[in-house]
């Protein structure tokens, strides 16, 4: 007959496991907490410092810059980028502590966990740097493209604008995504598709609507140097004298009314010059 197993016996060396284990558990957890606790004090005050530090030198001019664009706007958000910053400086120091609390607990999980988020901090930096400039590129490129459309008189300057900036800030968060070690490949490929369609589309629906206006501003560097303010000409059955050229139209002055063409007119119509009238008769249709 078998022998039963000493219970006693076995609940003494149990016990006195588990008390040996927590005595030599006790100093590691208030040995972490104590490097914690200088962690928590440590980034509390480099963060300030940095804080007040980057206020001083004016470091949160660009983010002024970034506040007055449009989107930000519409986002009802302010960025002041001391603060974040200074964020970005306390939880970098604060896990930089915690790594080492864990790993005077010798806790090996834990350890690598935040170890991982430690080394994961310098790539968001990075892809927040990135963001950044992106915004304010996209913000010149559509402040840009509206200062043309607008010196050509090309309708929907707004509306390209804002596709362009659009389409940057597109490109500049896939670009910050992938700096941040995200796999971005499968987004790429359906931005492409997307925004390849949407420039077919539009490029074809835009020139079908404003050919005429491009008709006008290609006859204005063909015209420019035929016609000038102050010469009598007649369009068809209109003369009159050119009161006004632009890159789109050219305005007669006759003694019934003013008329306004554009250019392209003076390409596809019939146009009669004549010779330059007298100073007191130009003066006077003029006005």
């Amino acid at each position: 007959m078998e022998k039963l197993p000493n219970l006693t016996e076995i609940l003494i060396n149990t016990f006195r496991t588990l008390i040996n284990q927590f005595v030599d558990f006790v100093p590691k957890l208030i040995g972490a907490i104590v490097v914690l606790f200088i962690g928590v004090l440590v980034a509390r005050v480099s963060s300030i410092v940095v804080k007040n530090v980057l206020g001083r030198v004016g470091f949160d001019k660009i983010g002024d810059k970034l506040n007055e664009i449009d989107f930000i706007k519409q986002l009802q958000t302010e960025i002041k980028l001391s603060e974040i910053v200074a964020k970005v400086l306390y939880y970098f120091i604060l896990l930089v502590f915690i790594t080492a609390a864990t790993e005077t607990l010798g806790v090996k999980a834990i350890s690598d966990m935040v170890l991982s988020l430690v080394n994961f901090i310098p790539k968001v930096i990075a892809a927040a740097i990135m963001l950044q400039i992106g915004v304010l590129v996209a913000d010149a490129m559509k402040k840009a493209v509206i200062s043309i459309c607008q010196t050509f008189r090309i309708a929907s300057g707004k509306l390209l604008g804002m596709i362009v900036f659009f389409f940057f800030l597109i490109i500049t968060i896939i670009s910050a995504l992938g700096q941040a070690g995200i796999n971005t490949e499968l987004l790429e490929s359906s931005f492409n598709l997307l925004i390849g369609g949407i420039i077919f589309a539009f490029a074809a629906g835009y020139g079908y609507a404003s050919r005429d206006v491009m008709a006008n501003i290609l006859s204005s560097f063909y015209s420019k140097n035929k016609f000038s303010e102050g010469q009598t000409i007649q369009i068809d059955d209109v003369k009159g004298v050119i009161t006004k050229m632009d890159n789109t139209s050219i305005t007669l002055k006759t003694d019934a009314a003013t008329s306004v063409f554009p250019l392209q007119a003076l390409q596809s119509k019939r146009v009669d010059i004549f010779p330059e009238l007298t100073d007191n008769v130009t003066e006077q249709l003029l006005k």
